[in-house]
This record gives structure tokens, C-alpha cells and sequence, in this order.
């Protein structure tokens, strides 16, 4: 666990040099800070986040979790960790939640087996079947941030990545990943960029028999990237209940701040289309997931204003650039209901 905390700590020392200008705590917002989580956790805890999103926002609050205590503590009481890995693998996602729009999906290799169209195949009828593809996204599905995520064409068996044969890509990407068609956005997403599929990333936390929205952000790809994740180099900014987004917004752990778009489209008061139909959906998926208390959501709209499911996720990041401190309104409440679970990580 102190190795944790040591590696949550150096990331965020190494991007505070990037900020244009660096905010120190007082003698009394320390004091403030401990005290609140004392009350709530009986225990100090590091400071390298509090000084960090102030510095990075101008907003100070005592309400920002560090990384290693979200990372540690917090989210392995919200969530079963052995269950992780085989729930949350994206080949899986239209089998445990066929309720709702996914992105059509060509091929999955599931731990060496192909399916395509969900039926079993060989790896040479996988290859014939995949010879010729227009509009492709290939992906892993056991990784994160956007890792590995490429636009993907093939012409008579040879694709746009690297000259690699079909094949040759397909042991590239190994025993799990798949490939599906790019979804085409509506066309006011678009307008943020038309590139990259931009995301809603909605996160959730189911309370017994509530599910409390903590916050929504949208993730916005830069120009000519086939991404939005704000990790790999895109954007993201707070989505209003209103369904409006905020004035600004964040790149990566860079102290970049911006207000437009790389299209060009100005952020503040930008609409979402179909926002409430997004958030009525996540909710009642969230029932369907048991084993995991707080779960972050990607969803797409798609050209006719239906939410789409890219994926979710039950090791969600914090937002707390674009959205602002820990859980928001709810967060006393929240760590107040987690601290007593027991952690998953080390014990079941």
C-alpha cells in the first residue's frame, strides 16, 4: 500500500510542474483538510491532491481525494476486485447488459478464440471474414485510457496499421480484442470533433436501493485523433445538469485549459443532445451490476439520439479537474458508507 501512495504521489509532483502557477495550502486549509478527514476516515491523509487541483482549477476545497486513497481505500470497498477482470472485459459487455445499444461489434477474440457476428470461428475464417473492412475500430479489452484503441482499414487482407497483414494484426493484438464498426455520432457531437467518437463519461454509485449520479463529463478528441480519453491526450469538461457544458476544458495532467474545441466549437453553454435519455439508461444498467458500488460509464449518442454503450468501468478515475472535488455533493456521504467495507483487494 505505501508503494501506492509513493506512485500516486510522484505523478502528481512530476505534473504540478507543468502548471502555470502553483498553489500552496495555508497553515489553516491543511488544517481544514485533516480535520475533515480525520472526522471521516481517523486518519490524516497526503495533501499532493489538494495542492494539485487547486493549482490546476484556482478552487480550493477540502473535498478532494487523493489518488491513493481513491485507488487503495476507497474504490476497492465499492467494488468486488476479483470479479474486475472477467465483468468489465469489454468482449462482455453486450452479454451482461443486452438492454441497451452497443457499437457493432465484427470480431472478439476471447482468450484465443474468435467469434465473428458472436459465432465461433477458426482464426482462417476470422482472416477471411475481416480481409476487407471500412470504418473499423480495433481495440484491447483488457486494457484502459484509451490504450491500443486504432482506426482500423483493410484491403485484400492488408491493413492500415503499420502494412501489417490481418493476420500479423491479429497476433499483434493477441488473445483478447475486438473489432468493431466506428459508430457514427450525432451530429452535434461531431461538432466538438469529428474525429474521435466523443464520450460521456458518467459515473454512478449505487446506495442501497438509489443510484446517485456523482457527475458527468464529456471527453473530446483532438483533431485528426481517433480517441477522446483524456489520459491519451483529449479533453474533457463538466456537463451541467442542464446538459450544458461548463466553460472549460482539461487536458491530460497539463496545465492546458482551453475554451474551444481544436474545431473551433466554443464550450460554454454547448447542449448535449439526448443527455437525460443518457443518464435515465446508466441508472438502470447500474442495477444490473451487483458486485460494483460506483461504476463509470461511456456512452456515445449515436446519429439518431439513441445513448450507445462503449463500455463501462469498475476501476473508474476521478474527474476532479473538469468536475470538481472527490464525489461532489455526496462525497461525506459516500466515504462515510464505504469506510467500514471491507477492502476487497486483500480480503473478500
Amino acid at each position: 500500500m505505501k508503494h501506492a501512495y509513493k506512485q500516486s504521489d510522484k505523478v502528481f509532483k512530476n505534473s504540478m510542474k507543468n502548471l502555470p502557477a502553483e498553489k500552496k495550502l495555508t497553515k489553516e486549509q491543511k488544517k481544514e483538510i485533516q480535520d475533515f478527514y480525520k472526522g471521516l476516515i481517523g486518519k490524516e491523509i497526503p495533501l499532493y491532491s489538494h495542492e494539485y487541483f487547486y493549482s490546476r482549477t484556482g478552487i480550493y476545497s477540502k473535498e478532494y481525494i487523493p489518488r491513493s486513497l481513491y485507488y487503495v481505500e476507497l474504490q476497492p470497498k465499492a467494488c468486488m476486485v476479483p470479479y474486475r477482470d472477467a465483468y468489465a472485459n469489454k468482449n462482455m459487455a453486450d452479454t451482461l447488459l443486452p438492454d441497451v445499444k452497443h457499437a457493432h461489434t465484427i470480431l472478439k477474440r476471447m482468450n484465443g478464440y474468435f467469434y465473428y457476428e458472436n459465432k465461433p470461428v477458426t482464426k482462417e475464417e476470422a482472416i477471411k471474414a475481416c480481409s476487407n473492412l471500412k470504418n473499423a475500430i480495433i481495440k484491447p479489452v483488457l486494457e484502459s485510457s484509451g490504450k491500443g484503441v486504432q482506426g482500423l482499414e483493410v484491403t485484400n487482407g492488408k491493413t492500415s496499421i503499420e502494412g501489417l497483414s490481418i493476420e500479423q494484426l491479429f497476433d499483434k493484438y493477441g488473445d483478447n480484442f475486438q473489432i468493431q464498426e466506428k459508430l457514427k455520432q450525432h451530429a452535434k457531437m461531431n461538432e466538438l470533433n469529428a474525429t474521435s467518437v466523443n464520450t460521456l463519461r458518467i459515473l454512478t454509485y449505487r446506495s442501497g436501493m438509489e443510484i446517485l449520479l456523482i457527475y458527468s463529463v464529456v471527453r473530446i478528441g483532438r483533431q485528426g485523433q481517433v480517441i477522446d480519453n483524456q489520459n491519451a491526450g483529449g479533453m474533457s469538461t463538466i456537463i451541467g445538469e442542464d446538459g450544458k457544458l461548463g466553460k472549460y476544458a482539461f487536458s491530460g495532467y497539463t496545465g492546458e485549459r482551453v475554451e474551444k474545441t481544436d474545431s473551433g466549437t466554443v464550450l460554454e453553454g454547448f447542449e448535449i443532445p439526448s443527455y437525460a435519455k443518457a443518464i435515465e439508461t446508466v441508472k438502470r444498467l447500474h442495477f444490473e451490476l451487483p458486485f460494483f458500488n460506483l461504476i463509470g460509464w461511456d456512452i456515445a449518442i449515436d446519429e439518431v439520439g439513441d445513448p450507445v454503450l462503449i463500455e463501462w468501468n469498475s476501476n473508474p478515475g476521478l474527474s476532479q479537474s473538469a468536475f470538481g472535488p472527490g464525489f461532489g455533493k455526496y462525497t461525506e456521504r459516500i466515504i462515510r458508507e464505504l469506510w467500514p467495507r471491507k477492502n476487497t483487494r486483500y480480503n473478500l
